[in-house]
């Protein structure tokens, strides 16, 4: 769910004039799940911005805010949102954790690296949720170490079904700044893409596992 359109046009803007969103449909990319993909989205690149980073930086805040009142942590999902997830809960003047995949093998053997106590209200930052396992996840290990997770909020989703599914199914609210639709329309009211390519790009978001085998 985005929070307004808005947000999402802008948002989709930023991320398309930095690369951080790249759209090839002619020259599909390889995700590491052997997904062929007109689309590769890397928005740990909006670190290297410093107006764009401090951009999404305010909105996420402003809308944590809005949305859920001002919680007690901000938790990241590593690696990805270890670094915007910071910098929200800077500008919010609270304390960060972040979540590992899984625990560690060695030392303290922490999944959860930085200071939470039991009961109290976290806000998860992701930078990108596509089936959002990985996400939930995250979620599963704060819950077991008795936080409140309060909801979610992300830089940009594809928005598969799936992902919407996972999301209900573990009754985890899901907001996103930009996601797949909001960006198709910026990019061709751009002319990043042509009416040719949006119905790939459509076809693709449609079916991603099957699409171009």
């Amino acid at each position: 769910m985005i929070f307004n359109k808005d947000t999402a046009r802008k948002t989709a803007e930023v991320l398309l004039q930095i690369n951080a969103i790249k759209l090839s449909p002619s020259e599909p990319f390889t995700w590491a799940s052997g997904w062929k993909s007109p689309i590769y989205c890397d928005n740990r690149i909006v670190l290297s911005y410093p107006t764009i980073r401090n951009y999404i930086r305010e909105t996420m805040a402003k809308h944590i805010e809005k949305q859920y009142g001002k919680p007690d942590v901000i938790a990241g999902v590593a690696t990805g949102a270890i670094g915007i997830g910071m910098l929200v809960a800077e500008y919010l003047g609270i304390p960060f954790i972040y979540v590992r995949p899984e625990a560690k093998s060695h030392g303290r053997k922490n999944q959860i690296e930085g200071h939470a106590e039991s009961g109290q209200n976290v806000v998860v930052i992701e930078d990108l949720i596509s089936t959002g396992n990985s996400s939930l996840n995250a979620v599963k290990a704060l819950k077991e170490a008795n936080l409140n997770v309060k909801g979610m909020i992300a830089i940009f989703s594809y928005g598969f079904d799936v992902a919407v599914k996972n999301f209900e199914k573990e009754n985890i609210v899901l907001h996103t700044l930009s996601n797949y639709d909001s960006l198709l329309e910026q990019a061709l009211e751009t002319n990043y893409i042509t009416q040719k390519e949006l119905k790939t790009l459509a076809d693709w978001n449609a079916n991603p596992s099957e699409w171009n085998k």
